[in-house]
């Protein structure tokens, strides 16, 4: 009886979240009547604003990423090795933007970094870009920094530090040849979850007034009938496909021992 309600309650997880997935990919392939088409798909792909959002958003969650490294793998590194005691501190800081809405943290940025402040950043597409992409860093700061601390828990950071530094290498040495190499596959993992929170961000780039992917599909979804539909299949893959990738370098870790 157990094993019967598991797998009912399996199937009825299956089907709550595929109907619906199949129902909005069955549609979006109706545009021609009568027939199934890709021409709703081959509208979407041909269309140079999809082109343009796509590749402004694609180019921000790499930009994206590189910060977020930047940031957080120092930063995780220290803790561990020199300040465990901050660690429940950093942990609690770093969960901040999963509890502040997105739509304050942009009218936070709005208020400080208009052309009225000390530091004017919304006066120029640059400076916007900018600002945008601090707010992209600060939404993927709980996903980044929980998978780069989860990578240095699995090798011995102090032993391979004081290896280095008995070599003579500094720090900026230790991080880039000894620390960054052995969480390179935990780096990956928050990097591809990075860049699909960021291809499908809507709130920062729509009142950033930036011409990203999100407000595009969400236009899109206002104005049309089966693009949006089509729109919406291309990025759940773009999305599985990260996860994807997460799964397997995470199976890549699992069978690689990291170097020593």
């Amino acid at each position: 009886m157990t094993r019967f309600l598991a797998w009912a309650m399996f199937l009825f997880g299956v089907a709550y979240f595929a109907l619906p997935l199949f129902g909005m990919t069955e549609f979006s392939l109706r545009m021609r009547r009568g027939v199934y088409s890709l021409d709703a798909y081959r509208v979407v792909l041909g269309d140079p604003q999809f082109q343009a959002t796509f590749a402004y958003s694609t180019v921000m969650a790499l930009l994206t990423i590189v910060v977020g490294v930047l940031v957080v793998v120092p930063t995780a590194y220290w803790v561990r090795l020199y300040l465990p005691r901050l660690r429940p501190v950093v942990e609690f800081i770093t969960l901040l933007p999963l509890v502040i809405p997105p739509i304050v943290i942009v009218f936070g940025y709005l208020r400080l970094f208009n052309t009225s402040s000390w530091l004017p950043l919304t006066g120029t597409a640059a400076g916007t870009n900018l600002l945008l992409l601090m707010g992209y860093a600060t939404l993927s700061l709980p996903y980044m920094y929980r998978a780069v601390d989860n990578g240095l828990r699995t090798i011995d950071v102090r032993t391979l530090t004081e290896a280095a530094q008995s070599l003579g290498a500094g720090w900026a040495t230790i991080l880039a040849r000894v620390i960054l190499p052995n969480v390179l596959v935990a780096v990956l993992s928050g990097a591809f979850l990075t860049f699909a929170i960021v291809i499908g961000e809507f709130v920062m780039a729509a009142l950033l007034n930036r011409p990203a992917f999100g407000p595009y599909l969400q236009l899109m979804g206002a104005n049309k009938a089966y693009e949006p539909a089509a729109l919406a299949v291309i990025a759940f893959v773009v999305t599985w496909v990260c996860m994807g990738l997460i799964s397997l370098v995470t199976r890549f870790q699992k069978f690689t021992p990291a170097p020593r």
